[in-house]
């Protein structure tokens, strides 16, 4: 952290800027006495001009790093942080940092100005490193930050050719599996319900649905697709939609648990026995799919083994900067229980 960040105004860029030396310039940063008025004025304005932000670690102790990584989400609606997903990811980034000295900082950035401010923030050496998550599509953050030199670590990608170094689950093998599942048990009229289609992850789990639907010879139905966003409340307008649509579907594929949970509350209202009637099965294996009625089969996603990996790829870029953007996929399993 003794060094200024790569790409990132320098303390001499600004002392050439005001027509002052490096020292003033110093001093200023530093608040500190012997400075005239007009000179503070010239070089703060300089400052601004650049937007150079003073790197605290160099200025406290140099050669030592902030000891902090920072955890941003970037979801823009809050509800989605009520979610179960958010919280073991949390959980599981935090249990691997406990055997370190390493700090976690847990923030939001969801707007432009948040982003940018952020940036600035994690440059200024208060954190040594970001990891991300629920990135979506057109979310510059990412790129943001490695022009400004930040190792960076996201929880998923924004599309196929990502750019920056990232662990995520297999989705498009693990919705595959779900249908294929469905599809071994005699069932053809199945609904998908999806997250944001936004989302690099609804992509891929609504591509495992349509290939394992067209290996089987079985039409993908666009009208068989609901497009939800995670939570319970989505999963019940979708399911209702689907049966006002297609009352004879016999299967739904939850992009999802507690959209798949909110599925199931609708299938009973309707009349609808799960699984003798509509089968049902979800996405990411959170304990509330042991404690549904019935019990949901789920696709297990590894999650503490993504927080685990996030961090051992974070802590590596520390230690060598000059390494190759890593892209780690890891391997999903179907928990088969009673309601599919």
């Amino acid at each position: 952290m003794g060094k200024q960040r790569p790409g990132s105004p320098t303390l001499e860029e600004v002392a050439a800027r005001a027509g002052v030396g490096r020292g003033t310039v110093s001093r200023v940063i530093n608040n500190a006495a012997g400075v005239k008025d007009s000179t503070r004025r010239t070089v703060q304005r300089a400052i601004a001009e650049l937007g150079y932000v003073p790197n605290l670690a160099a200025r406290s102790l140099a050669g030592r790093r902030a000891d902090a990584v920072a955890l941003a989400m970037t979801e823009r609606d809050w509800r989605l942080f009520g979610e179960p997903f958010f919280s073991e990811i949390v959980r599981s980034v935090g249990d691997a940092l406990a055997d370190t000295s390493v700090q976690l900082l847990l923030t939001l950035v969801r707007t432009d100005a948040e982003r940018k401010r952020f940036v600035e923030y994690a440059r200024g050496g208060r954190v040594d490193g970001v990891l991300l998550m629920s990135v979506r599509a057109e979310d510059r953050l990412p790129d943001m930050l490695a022009e400004a030199g930040l190792p960076t670590v996201l929880l998923g990608r924004r599309s196929g050719d990502e750019r920056v170094t990232y662990v995520d689950a297999d989705n498009v093998g693990g919705a595959r599996d779900a249908v294929e599942h469905l599809l071994r048990a005699g069932r053809r009229r199945i609904a998908a319900v999806t997250g944001p289609l936004d989302m690099y992850v609804t992509q891929c789990r609504l591509r495992g649905y349509r290939e394992a639907l067209a290996a089987a010879g079985v039409d993908p139905l666009p009208t068989l697709v609901v497009e939800g966003d995670f939570t319970e409340d989505s999963g019940r307008r979708a399911t209702a939609e689907l049966l006002e649509r297609h009352p004879d579907l016999d299967a739904v594929f939850a992009a999802s648990d507690t959209m798949a949970a909110g599925a199931l509350g609708v299938l009973r209202a309707a009349g609808r026995r799960v699984p003798e009637d509509v089968a049902v099965i979800g996405f990411d294996d959170f304990t509330l799919a042991r404690h549904t009625e019935p019990s949901l089969t789920t696709v297990r996603q590894p999650l503490e083994e993504i927080g685990r990996t996030m961090v051992r790829l974070l802590l590596e870029e520390f230690e060598q900067p000059e390494v190759a953007w890593r892209h780690v996929i890891l391997r999903t399993r179907l928990v088969v229980r009673d309601s599919a």
